[in-house]
């Protein structure tokens, strides 16, 4: 399965669970930001996805929640810690960080989640050429 394809599958899942236009649906859209994906969205949209892959999604693989959850190794003063980027980076190795990185503030990291950001780990699991 190419990119393209992956791409298309991720496309039609969105538009479907979120109500939107495909225009609107581009690798660099962010889920809540651009889609207006909500938190009970992410339920549906990894439901979506398993069907449509025919995998299973453990859904801390692709919005791991957890590691934000105020733990002051990984928080601090309302930025993720060096440690809490190392622990992210270990649970999303699909994510790019660059942008993050420079400015790692706790509520900017819902910007992270976006269709690319959704591709890539399905190229991780799935494969692609």
């Amino acid at each position: 399965m190419t990119r393209d394809d992956i791409f298309a599958k991720v496309r039609s899942t969105l538009v479907d669970a979120l109500n939107v236009d495909d225009a609107e649906v581009t690798p660099a859209a962010r889920l809540k930001a651009d889609l207006n994906a909500e938190s009970i969205d992410f339920l549906d949209i990894v439901f979506r996805l398993e069907r449509q892959f025919n995998l299973k999604i453990p859904r801390e693989d692709l919005f791991p929640e957890s590691i934000f959850s105020g733990d002051p190794k990984f928080v601090a003063g309302g930025k993720i810690t060096a440690d809490g980027l190392a622990e992210l980076q270990t649970r999303m190795p699909y994510a790019d960080l660059t942008e993050f990185r420079k400015d790692p503030r706790t509520d900017k990291i819902e910007d992270l989640f976006t269709v690319d950001l959704i591709v890539r780990y399905l190229q991780s699991r799935v494969g692609s050429a």
